[in-house]
């Protein structure tokens, strides 16, 4: 795929999701911005977005000579500047959003010039295959990594699929606090995670345990570290002492550092001041704080709980972390300049899979090869098509269900938290769920199920109300994943949109059966219901702009939008509850 290919689609996607969030409104297949006006050929799918054909858009505007000229359209950032004024965006705004634009069209261009067969990719590890996707379905700037340099992105990035190892620092207890759940110890983590080298690292100090030790991202020290932190760096109250012994690959996410070299040892949360999909990705200091705790806590609604033990529900936990509070800012400045280091060590994945098992990242049903096949086919492979999605959806949504209105309990389920473990026989049998302390939501309402919250006294769980927490499922797991893949199984003939609705409306209304004491519960959150609050994720960023704020703002809500499992017929599953 050439840069103008690339370029292309990502115009066609930018014009997608603007008219999707109603943030522009075509007359027909056109969008007149004074200036210039652009004609496109687009379809329409579920939650009433658009779809529109890449190669399509032709832009038309006055030429020199007072005559209208008409040509092929494929520059993303020739058309942001000219709709800027009908999305009422200020200069600064053009310029940022500009900038990751152009990130992520360079980021599309190296995965599409890298880019494998969808053969080749079935047969790879979930960490491996994680390089090769291709970001966010909605966002369309979703490689915007702001902060990162060229070269960085190089050596960084998921797509750049090259090991790195991570630097470890001490830094002076009273500065840096350690937690973990019960059955870890401090030195228990970082033996385990460092072998040998702890007795190497050990013999750099003095006193080594007055200090706490935590691996740290090689670009963060560099850029953010060797200067913010300059003066405990001079002072010995961060003692910089060396690389770790193992490699490691980002994820989707870019923080998340998976290990290559002893893939059963943690995965790693690490800090980066890089802006990229609408925030700063940072560790908040009540985040990693409370990881531990929130981990225990809903380990031990899971390990006795009869529904999460029989669909085989893994829960990749937050096990402990280490804290660094900048000694001078706290609250009143930047959020990014107080979540610059610390990090959060999180269960494996690979120690969780059964002999034949595989396992991979729900993005990866989004995927189209080079050949613009789509790697879901691939997965399917043999299998009756309606069959293995059928199996998919209720792999995703009975514990879902299951966690939201038993416990009154939601998690952000888009394609990087959630995983699909397939049994030998290839179909989705088992889901993995991650990313908790950040992305962990409760009920305004008490749960005699779920008993106390155990975070009475500094409270880092959110409450919100039934219809605020259905909003996560409908927009991470239905609008986010469920949504694009009907359109890729249409694309290939595998399996029709409605099918897939009526699908997943079987599943919702079988729990409902199954279910009659949560009759209230399922009534509030209403997943049948005509509309859903439209939260616009590309007009988060374009309406906030790029204005440094001390809090993460939360995306607000910009009309109603159709849902597609309103009218449809429901299929019963082919296992009850």
């Amino acid at each position: 795929m050439t840069w103008a290919s690339s370029s292309s689609a990502l115009l066609a996607k930018l014009i997608s999701q603007l008219c999707t969030e109603d943030l522009l409104r075509p007359d027909g297949d056109r969008l007149s911005f004074g200036a210039a006006t652009y004609s496109f050929s687009a379809s329409r799918g579920g939650f009433g977005s658009y779809q529109v054909v890449a190669g399509s858009v032709r832009r038309t505007a006055a030429g020199i000579l007072g005559n209208d000229e008409s040509e092929e359209a494929t520059d993303p950032v020739q058309f942001l500047v000219d709709a800027a004024g009908a999305l009422g965006l200020s200069g600064s705004t053009v310029a940022g959003y500009v900038a990751e634009l152009s990130s992520t069209l360079a980021a599309d261009v190296r995965i599409a010039s890298t880019a494998v067969p969808n053969v080749d990719l079935v047969g790879l590890s979930h960490t491996s295959l994680e390089g090769h996707l291709t970001g966010h379905p909605l966002l369309v700037a979703n490689k915007g990594r702001l902060g990162f340099s060229a070269s960085d992105s190089l050596r960084y990035t998921p797509e750049a699929r090259t090991p790195l190892r991570l630097v470890w620092l001490a830094v002076r207890r009273g500065l840096a606090e350690f937690r973990g759940t019960p059955e870890l110890s401090e030195h228990s983590v970082l033996k385990q995670e460092l072998g040998s080298t702890w007795d190497a690292f050990r013999s750099q100090l003095v006193d080594p345990d007055s200090y706490v030790w935590l691996p740290c991202h090689p670009w963060q020290l560099d850029h953010v570290v060797a200067t913010q932190w300059a003066r405990e760096l001079a002072t010995g109250e961060i003692v910089v002492l060396g690389e770790g012994p193992d490699d490691y690959l980002p994820s989707q996410s870019i923080r998340t550092m998976v290990n290559t070299s002893q893939p059963d040892r943690y995965q790693v949360k690490l800090p980066l001041k890089i802006l990229n999909t609408s925030v700063y990705r940072g560790i908040p200091p009540h985040c990693s704080l409370a990881a531990p705790m929130v981990t225990q806590w809903l380990r031990g609604l899971w390990h006795r709980d009869e529904v999460f033990n029989r669909l085989g529900t893994e829960l990749l936990g937050e096990v402990a972390s280490v804290t660094v509070r900048h000694p001078q800012l706290s609250s009143g400045v930047p959020y990014q300049w107080t979540e610059t280091l610390g990090c959060i060590w999180r269960d494996p994945l690979t120690t969780r899979l059964a002999a034949g098992e595989t396992a991979w990242p729900l993005a990866a049903v989004l995927h189209r090869d080079a050949d613009g096949e789509p790697l879901v086919a691939a997965l399917i492979g043999e299998a009756d098509a309606e069959v293995w999605i059928a199996e998919l959806i209720s792999t995703l949504i009975r514990p879902l269900l299951h966690l939201m209105h038993h416990y009154g309990i939601t998690v952000n389920p888009h394609g990087e938290n959630l995983s699909i473990i397939c049994g030998p026989d290839g179909l989705p049998s088992r889901l993995v769920i991650k990313d908790l302390i950040d992305d962990v939501n409760i009920s305004t309402a008490p749960i005699p199920a779920r008993g106390p919250e155990p975070d009475s006294h500094d409270r880092v769980l959110p409450r919100k109300p039934w219809h605020i927490l259905r909003q996560y499922l409908v927009d991470a797991l239905f609008l986010g994943v469920l949504s694009p893949l009907a359109d890729v199984l249409a694309s290939s003939d595998l399996v029709a949109p409605d099918k897939l609705w009526s699908l997943l409306r079987g599943e919702i209304e079988e729990y409902a059966r199954a279910h009659p004491q949560y009759q209230d519960r399922l009534e509030a959150t209403a997943l049948l219901e005509e509309t859903f609050a439209r939260y616009p994720l590309n007009g988060y960023r374009l309406t906030l702009g790029y204005t440094d704020l001390d809090t993460r703002p939360p995306i607000p809500v910009t009309g109603r939008m159709p849902n597609p499992l309103h009218g449809v017929q429901s299929i019963r599953p082919a296992r009850e509850w």
